[in-house]
């Protein structure tokens, strides 16, 4: 039994840290619980949790160093809770910068994304490996001394369980479809207040070109604008957490167009509603975000690293608001004085071709 109840708890932890919605923290309490009774080695349990939340967390860390904000993408795309991933999360990382990998484990929604989060901001994987190790064996040891704890009751409920064998499985195997489908509807029912009327990229790009750009403001949070440093010219940063705080910059007299880079423009429509609460009337998320942005081939500007991962300052956001509109018009202006000089240059070399074509039809004498 002892080889058996240690690989199940290996696995459990590594699917639950690999993603799979398997919560691990039952299984370990019950082992600890199994460990102060002397049925399981506690060295072993110990080495094997840990050595399953190392591979996962380290795999997550290499996938987010590799391939960046395509890996908090999927993630936000894949989660039962979007709305914890889009904005929490991340927050939350910010908040508490790298001691974020060590209390991942107990927050819900970050334990899933600290990990990537730290490969795509460029963390250092030995500190991150460490910050790790410390935070799992602390999430590890909390569960086997509550299992401990629950010692005489848990060892007396066990064989009743093994009693009643297919019917004890049927029953966990009903509960844990209760709680995806519980989850799933969670996740259907955000995404539907979310639903509001988008700007395409074509659409906005051409307000810009035709000298009414509105005011564009990127909503994206300091780490997830560090992972991606290009952004809309003239956009305004104001991050989700900040909209309500400095709405009072933003003029109420243009119309305010807001984007991210999360699945379904999630970010940006939640800025959006707040801003609809509190009397604006024209504002509206970016469809497809940046990345649909960047995807038509539209001029961006790049964003300074450092400024990427500080706070909002209210001063020059003020500032920089009562100037946006004209950033903009001067960038669309700038892809249009680009256009001009291309197709100038072009009829130059026309021209320049038809008047060789002439000078050589004159040189050539009749037969």
């Amino acid at each position: 039994m002892t080889p058996f109840g240690l690989g199940l708890v290996f696995f459990n932890v590594l699917f639950e840290q690999l993603g799979l919605p398997l919560p691990a923290l039952p299984t370990l309490i019950v082992a600890g619980a199994l460990a102060a009774d002397g049925r399981l080695p506690v060295a072993g349990l110990c080495a094997l949790a840990l050595a399953a939340c190392a591979i996962g967390d380290s795999a997550w860390y290499m996938a987010g160093r590799l391939y960046g904000a395509r890996v908090m993408r999927l993630l936000c795309r894949i989660s039962l809770t979007p709305d914890i991933c889009v904005s929490q999360t991340q927050s939350s990382f910010e908040r508490w910068g790298p001691g974020a990998v060590v209390v991942a484990k107990f927050v819900p929604g970050l334990s899933m994304i600290a990990p990537p989060l730290a490969g795509a901001t460029r963390m250092n994987y030995l500190r991150f490996a460490v910050l790790s190790v410390l935070g799992s064996a602390l999430w590890i040891g909390l569960a086997l001394l509550v299992g401990a704890l629950l010692r005489p009751q848990i060892v007396r409920l066990l064989p009743r369980l093994t009693g009643v064998g297919g019917a004890a499985v049927a029953l966990l195997l009903v509960l844990f479809g209760i709680y995806i489908a519980f989850k799933w509807w969670q996740r259907r029912r955000f995404f539907a207040v979310l639903e509001m009327a988008r700007i395409s990229v074509a659409d906005l790009h051409a307000q810009m070109v035709g000298g009414k750009p509105p005011v564009i403001v990127d909503v994206r949070s300091p780490t997830a604008q560090s992972i991606e440093l290009r952004r809309i010219p003239g956009a305004l940063h104001v991050p989700l957490h900040d909209v309500e705080q400095h709405m009072g910059e933003l003029p109420r007299d243009s119309e305010i167009v807001l984007y991210c880079t999360c699945p379904n423009e999630a970010s940006a429509a939640q800025a959006a509603r707040v801003l609809l609460n509190h009397g604006f009337r024209r504002v509206r998320p970016l469809g497809g975000g940046l990345d649909a942005w960047i995807a038509a081939g539209f001029r961006v500007e790049a964003v300074v690293a450092a400024a990427a991962v500080g706070t909002s300052d209210p001063v020059s956001i003020a500032g920089t608001a009562a100037t946006s509109t004209a950033s903009a018009a001067a960038g669309a202006a700038t892809a249009v004085a680009d256009a001009a000089a291309i197709a100038a240059a072009g009829a130059v070399r026309s021209a320049g071709a038809a008047r060789t074509a002439a000078t050589g039809a004159g040189d050539i004498e009749p037969g």
